[in-house]
């Protein structure tokens, strides 16, 4: 499928690994230049040089923390007018306890997960308008409409977020301007791994990593049978990166192997 986005601009925040490395990959396969953003410099810079190499597009690695305000304005910086903005970010460890999150807790959670994100966005549609496109895609976290009392570090925020964005999306789709976002279930990424061993301590269980990932999987039935992989989600997230979605406003899509149960 011809994506109908080559030669456009594209920022992928949080591109150099998982969801966002995915996601990147498809969107310079399908000919866009890439600016992408992570913290770690080494895997950022390595990211780049290969996907720049695999596809030959142009890719900008950009070492930032878009929950930071100098974090987003490197961003800006570096790509002042993209047509695509896609925004991911590292999952929050997970939590065992619901009392013992601060206010401390609460105010990292909001300012990554719900305050970073805006603000780029904020920053960047007033040019989308003006141009008469844009993209904007969040791959946020199916426990945003999936409660999950591990998940509270994240779920609650993205709930705000996809709010905002619901709201947004429908006062600028007239533009030519579509967000949307997608709420991935339980994947296997780098970022999962890493926390592992958090979640076992969350859990009370062997600080081992294959028996905190068997915990997981005996308590999160996926009737697909298996954990997600990066590449199951970024088709679907370059495709609402593209023109083909002009008509998908305000929308958020679950993938995650049919474990949450709703009809909508």
């Amino acid at each position: 499928m011809d994506l109908q986005i080559r030669g456009k601009k594209a920022i992928m925040a949080g591109g150099s690994a998982g969801m966002g490395r995915a996601t990147a990959e498809r969107l310079a396969e399908a000919g866009a230049d890439l600016v992408i953003t992570a913290r770690r410099e080494e895997r950022l810079i390595k990211a780049a040089e290969e996907i720049s190499a695999k596809y030959e597009v142009n890719v900008t690695p950009v070492v930032a923390d878009s929950s930071k305000e100098e974090g987003r304005q490197a961003l800006f910086e570096a790509c002042p007018d993209p047509d695509i903005l896609a925004i991911t970010i590292k999952p929050p460890a997970p939590n065992g306890d619901f009392l013992k999150v601060t206010p401390d807790m609460w105010r990292e959670s909001v300012e990554t997960a719900l305050i970073g994100p805006i603000e780029i966005m904020r920053n960047y549609i007033p040019g989308m308008k003006e141009r008469g496109f844009g993209r904007i895609v969040n791959i946020a976290t199916f426990s945003a409409k999936n409660p999950m009392i591990w998940r509270l570090m994240s779920g609650p925020a993205r709930s705000a977020l996809i709010n905002y964005t619901a709201s947004v999306s429908r006062e600028i789709a007239q533009y030519g301007v579509n967000i949307n976002n997608i709420l991935p279930g339980m994947f296997a990424t780098e970022g999962a791994s890493e926390l592992a061993l958090t979640y076992a301590d969350a859990f009370g269980l062997e600080p081992n990593e294959e028996v905190a990932m068997n915990h997981f999987i005996e308590n999160n039935k996926i009737p697909a049978g298996f954990l997600g992989d990066a590449a199951d989600m970024a088709p679907m997230a370059a495709l609402l990166c593209s023109p083909l979605s002009r008509f998908i406003v305000g929308q958020n899509i679950v993938i995650d192997g049919g474990q949450h149960y709703s009809l909508f």
